[in-house]
């Protein structure tokens, strides 16, 4: 809409006749045209060099940094995979690869690691970080038959960018990963390609396995054919690496209980600008970008200003970040207590889903692929402790429906596997010994010691005096759990 404003002068002349007055030419029309914005760029930008207070830098800061901590924890993730010199198991635990590649692991994930909390032990992982605009990377997909197993590829946002996964029906060969300003030419013999968003991206290949050693050894020739590479190396032929033969390379900062710290609030005012360069705006969020840059802007050569700036991210990783590291203050409720995500790995704009999922489960699969369910608390609202025993009853017929498998796992108070005796950190699918009860009904007993010779197959093992909390993955959900007609079972204390 263009609205044009004429303006005249109104002259007063007070003692004198209209004789005497004469009517002078009236100057050029003013015009002001106002435009009503359609696109982002009809938007009048920030205004630098205004005198923004520390206070304010403070109170938008905290917003910044809750938006770019997924951001910056990929960035960093990234980072620590570009110092691999070639495929290892860092630590003896944590399958590293220089970027653009892809490792291994050829067994269930370590209770040791600490790179991402939340782990499972059903299916055997693999780890790539990829940087796109240097080159795309080629992945390779074996003929599992009907083995379940998924490819999670993401951006740097932790959204989804591929489907790539038995449930999928992909088909076995050569697919190519490109980032967003990729144009070149699909070479012969690849069978898929996908884009990206963004130049920083990540795969994880969770490949089902059964816990006993007849599967551990089938597996092997098929995962030795999961592999990686950028696409100057592609020459149409299936690679093979025998991964239980990678050499290990040894993690100088082993130990610890907590994840690694992958996002440090002392640096934020360096790593904000560069987020806000490596991940362009979706559309829509221009204006928020602008009011991120401001502040980058107005940090600058103002000591007082860029302090502020940190504390406003210390301010918000204490109160608010790291509150979400508990399962009850993520997703929604799903019934007795327990939550779950509608929207992993498709966040979009919904900020508040991406940092916590980021902070408590990173890399979380697309609901479609699998939905979560984590509980930190017994039926009457206590929290869970090794102090008491637990059972969670599934009935005939409830236990979580599925196309692919489900799990129950245990994890400590910092999301990790708690160490046991029997070396036992969840139950379901994979294991064949599980007792059924007469009724058709499936009891597994949570408690920190053996609840008894006969019902040790059911027996997932707490840590003794402590806080823990439990996890249901349901990979390849039916439709009763991704409408929300299933409801996780009970966890009831033992009386």
């Amino acid at each position: 809409m263009r609205i044009t404003v004429y303006a005249s002068l109104l002259l007063s002349f007070c003692c004198l006749t209209t004789a005497s007055v004469s009517t002078p030419a009236l100057a050029d029309p003013i015009r002001t045209e106002m435009v009503v914005p359609k696109v982002a760029a009809d938007v009048p930008p920030f205004v630098d060099g205004a005198p923004l207070t520390p206070g304010y830098v403070e109170a938008v800061g905290r917003i910044a940094y809750f938006w770019a901590w997924p951001l910056i924890n990929m960035n960093s993730r990234h980072t620590m995979f570009s110092k691999a010199p070639e495929p290892v198991l860092f630590g003896g635990v944590l399958p590293v690869g220089p970027i653009g590649q892809l490792t291994m692991l050829h067994d269930y994930i370590k209770p040791e690691q600490r790179f991402v909390t939340s782990p499972n032990q059903d299916v055997v992982y693999g780890a790539g970080f990829f940087s796109l605009d240097e080159q795309p990377v080629i992945i390779q997909v074996p003929d599992f038959g009907d083995r379940f197993w998924v490819y999670q590829i993401v951006d740097q946002r932790t959204d989804s960018f591929a489907e790539i996964g038995r449930q999928y029906k992909t088909e076995s060969g050569h697919y190519l990963l490109v980032g967003p300003g990729w144009k070149g030419q699909t070479p012969g013999g690849v069978k898929g390609v996908f884009r990206s968003s963004t130049n920083i991206s990540a795969i994880f290949p969770r490949i089902f396995m059964d816990d006993n050693a007849e599967d551990r050894n089938a597996i092997q020739p098929l995962i030795n054919q999961v592999v990686a590479y950028p696409l100057s190396d592609y020459d149409g032929k299936m690679k093979i690496k025998v991964w239980k033969d990678i050499p290990t390379l040894e993690n100088k900062n082993a130990g610890g209980s907590a994840e690694t710290q992958w996002v440090t609030p002392e640096k934020f005012a360096e790593e904000l600008p560069m987020v806000l360069k490596q991940v362009k705006p979706l559309p829509g969020e221009e204006a928020l970008y602008g009011w991120m840059r401001s502040l980058v802007n107005a940090i600058q050569d103002k000591p007082e200003l860029k302090e502020a700036l940190i504390q406003a991210a210390k301010s918000a990783e204490e109160g608010v970040i790291t509150g979400m590291f508990e399962f009850r203050n993520n997703g929604v409720e799903a019934g007795n207590g327990w939550r779950t995500q509608k929207n992993a790995a498709q966040f979009g704009y919904d900020y508040f889903q991406r940092t916590a999922t980021a902070k408590g489960n990173m890399f979380s699969n697309r609901p479609i692929e699998t939905i979560y369910f984590g509980n930190d608390f017994d039926a009457q609202g206590e929290r869970l402790n090794g102090k008491k025993n637990y059972i969670v009853t599934f009935a005939k017929g409830e236990v979580p429906p599925v196309e692919g498998f489900w799990s129950l796992t245990l994890y400590n108070k910092a999301h990790f596997f708690a160490p046991n005796e029997p070396n036992k950190f969840s139950l379901g699918t994979k294991n064949k010994d599980l007792v059924i009860s007469d009724d058709g009904s499936l009891t597994i007993y949570v408690q920190a010691s053996s609840p008894g010779k006969d019902k040790e197959s059911n027996w997932l093992p707490s840590p003794k005096d402590e806080d823990f909390s439990l996890y249901i993955r349901a990979y390849w959900p039916k439709e009763a759990i991704i409408q929300g007609e299933w409801t996780p079972a009970k966890i009831e204390a033992a009386r």
